[in-house]
């Protein structure tokens, strides 16, 4: 019976991830078809969809404003993760432990009710849609991963090191500095590579508050009101894809590496 219900989880999960991946896989197939039809029979095999990318200056510009924003919202959301999930871990007041629960709050909330309450706020405080709203909404999105990313590896650290080290007179915030930080440093790097990959990837907040510099996802969704510049599309997010795979398969080398380092620090 069990042998039975083994054989059909395998089927259930492999027809969920073709599922799943089917329609993905299919952007490249046809980001190299010679047709603007995304459409079977394929009618040759072409470079020419990639080539057009090269020199475009509007996709350019909102390749830079996506790097941009992405590495200003990542380095923030990252330094405020590894705080809110240190105090959480470690100092555990009811005050810390609620500040973690709205740090993680936005990944239940819309995208569209989040893209419209800041773009009220940004209009209130007088900057309006622009990059730096662009940041500021972005970090609110990515603080979540990087809380839930610092909070696991945090609470992995076996509690008897920091306390090893107030026994031989060290303070809080040597015992941060000096061992904690150094022993959550993949955790680090992962939680700040994929708060990159989130910012770079993101289009409902910055939808409502990109001004004059649109995002890439922006640019994509842009251009496909334009029958003819669908397989360019398709060439960019096939870049765009492999470059999120390489980078979230970095990020979760690292984190093995911290799961590890943390294994063999407690034996």
């Amino acid at each position: 019976m069990s042998a039975a219900r083994g054989g059909w989880l395998r089927w259930y999960v492999g027809l969920y991830l073709i599922f799943l991946y089917l329609p993905v896989a299919l952007i490249p197939l046809f980001s190299f078809n010679d047709s603007i039809q995304a459409a079977f029979p394929l009618k040759g095999f072409t470079f020419g969809w990639y080539e057009t990318l090269i020199g475009n200056e509007t996709l350019t510009g909102a390749l830079v404003t996506s790097v941009s924003v992405g590495l200003a919202a990542a380095v923030i959301a990252t330094l405020c993760g590894i705080t809110i999930a240190y105090m959480d871990t470690q100092v555990r007041s009811p005050f810390a432990k609620l500040i973690s629960a709205i740090a993680r709050l936005p990944i239940l909330i819309p995208g569209v009710v989040v893209g419209i309450s800041l773009l009220i706020l940004v209009n209130l405080l007088g900057f309006g849609p622009s990059r730096l709203a662009i940041v500021l909404g972005h970090v609110l999105v990515c603080l979540p991963t990087t809380v839930i990313i610092m909070r696991g590896r945090f609470a992995s650290i076996p509690r008897s090191i920091p306390e090893a080290a107030e026994d031989l007179g060290a303070g809080e915030l040597i015992i941060f500095r000096r061992i904690m930080l150094p022993l959550a440093l993949p955790a680090i790097g992962s939680a700040f590579m994929l708060a990159f990959l989130t910012s770079f990837d993101e289009f409902i907040v910055a939808f409502f508050l990109a001004g004059t510099q649109p995002t890439l996802p922006l640019y994509i969704w842009s251009q496909l009101r334009f029958p003819k510049s669908l397989p360019t599309v398709m060439a960019l997010g096939t870049v765009i894809l492999a470059v999120s795979i390489i980078i979230a398969g970095c990020a979760e080398l690292l984190r093995q590496r911290g799961l590890s380092r943390s294994t063999s620090s407690s034996a």
